[in-house]
């Protein structure tokens, strides 16, 4: 029976059927055969709906869809050229610096490449970057990001742990201050790469101009200071996420509405949509999701998945190498919202069984899933740029691998060493 059940899915899975279904389908099935009743489920759906922490994803979604619609990109980047480009290396460090930057505010990695792309990559070539290596950077950069406050996928990653209530409790800005090291940690080695592949180029480099400087500044002084307020509102006790997320919802509207005029009223009805839509797919997908982890709680699988594990791998080590592999396969067949909302459950009673904390299987999951946007055959930022610069996918691929190999040794080193995600525990 249930290697029937098990064939039913995949064959659902392999015919196109939403993931939700699949996930759901499987869920009612499992509460079925354990005669539990059905009504668990909404249940489930209720007790995420009711969640404080939500409310911060669908608000910050928004606030990143009118960054991404209006032209905070170009200012952006007037802004770094400006006060960095007189820097040896200068814009690649740049490129790298707001490319991250813009996917934490944005929550997407496509989006950064769509936004920043034709903006950066013919800059980079027309002052002197190899063509390949300018493609691979900017393809590259555009996953940057996601361990940087307050990215959707971090938020997200804290919800669901919070929900299964296993391991160390954590709060979000916990959860925040965790991904800070690791990200600059990923964004020094890339620019480390940088220098050592354009060691022998002579590049331009832009003089400094304090008038341009200044004019740069005033042209995003509105947008300036989200940051400095995201930041300081969560870190200094102030506000709490929610209240960070609605005020930086409503500040982002009026200014990219009413004082820069970037938006516009029947845009704007668009920008909800599409921001709305995505967000509602990932939350129908949580939802479901969640109703599942607490038929396999109930059923023990977890446990007895750990159980297995800890037959086959003796020790803390092995066990963070084979993660890493197997993280790595995953980001290369799911897009992250999918790995987050299916594989989290698994795998957090797993690893806190070998004492990792919660954090630091956060941080560890999410850089994975940076390198999974530019693993085939899913390889989502390899597809997106494929499309924004007309280029084939084998030749993004190794324009990209030298990036990608960088980034693994980030992951290693952020694996092995759990200070970086959890010092100020």
């Amino acid at each position: 029976m249930s290697l029937f059940i098990a064939t039913l899915l995949i064959v659902m899975l392999l015919l196109g059927m939403p993931l939700f279904a699949i996930i759901l389908a499987a869920t009612m099935l499992g509460f079925l055969r354990s005669e539990i009743d059905l009504s668990v489920i909404g249940a489930e759906l209720y007790r995420i709906a009711s969640t404080p922490l939500l409310v911060a994803l669908p608000l910050f979604t928004f606030s990143g869809y009118l960054l991404s619609e209006s032209n905070t990109s170009e200012r952006l980047l007037r802004l770094t050229r400006a006060l960095f480009g007189q820097m040896p290396f200068g814009l690649a460090v740049i490129s790298l610096l707001i490319c991250a930057a813009f996917t934490a505010f944005t929550g997407a990695s496509g989006v950064t490449i769509i936004a920043l792309g034709a903006l950066l990559l013919p800059v980079l070539i027309k002052e002197g970057y190899d063509p390949r290596f300018s493609l691979g950077l900017v393809t590259t950069s555009g996953s940057l990001g996601l361990l940087l406050p307050p990215s959707v996928p971090l938020i997200l990653y804290g919800v669901i742990v919070q929900q299964i209530r296993i391991g160390e409790e954590f709060t979000l800005p916990q959860l925040f201050l965790a991904g800070l090291l690791p990200s600059l940690l990923m964004i020094a080695l890339l620019a480390a790469w940088a220098l050592w592949a354009n060691r022998h180029v002579t590049l331009d480099r832009t003089e400094f101009s304090w008038p341009e400087t200044f004019a740069a500044i005033k042209a995003m002084a509105w947008e300036l200071p989200l940051p400095f307020f995201i930041v300081g509102g969560i870190f200094g006790g102030y506000l709490a996420i929610s209240e960070v997320a609605a005020a930086t919802a409503l500040y982002v509207l009026i200014v990219e509405t009413f004082v820069y005029k970037e938006i516009h009223f029947k845009q704007l009805t668009m920008v909800v949509s599409k921001a709305m839509q995505m967000l509602g797919g990932i939350l129908l997908i949580l939802g479901v999701s969640m109703a599942f982890t607490n038929f396999l709680i109930d059923a023990e699988v977890p446990m007895h998945l750990f159980e297995w594990v800890k037959s086959h791998i003796d020790s803390k080590g092995n066990f963070l190498l084979l993660l890493n592999v197997f993280l790595l396969i995953l980001g290369a067949i799911l897009d992250i919202f999918s790995a987050l909302v299916i594989v989290v459950p698994l795998i957090v009673p797993i690893a806190v069984g070998y004492g990792i904390h919660p954090i630091h299987l956060g941080v560890i999951f999410l850089a994975n899933m940076q390198i999974g946007y530019l693993t085939p055959p899913v390889g989502m930022n390899l597809f997106i740029a494929s499309y924004r610069f007309d280029k084939s996918i084998a030749e993004l691929y190794q324009a990209t691998l030298p990036f990608m190999l960088t980034l693994l040794l980030a992951v290693l080193i952020i694996t092995y060493v759990p200070w970086l995600s959890t010092w100020f525990i």
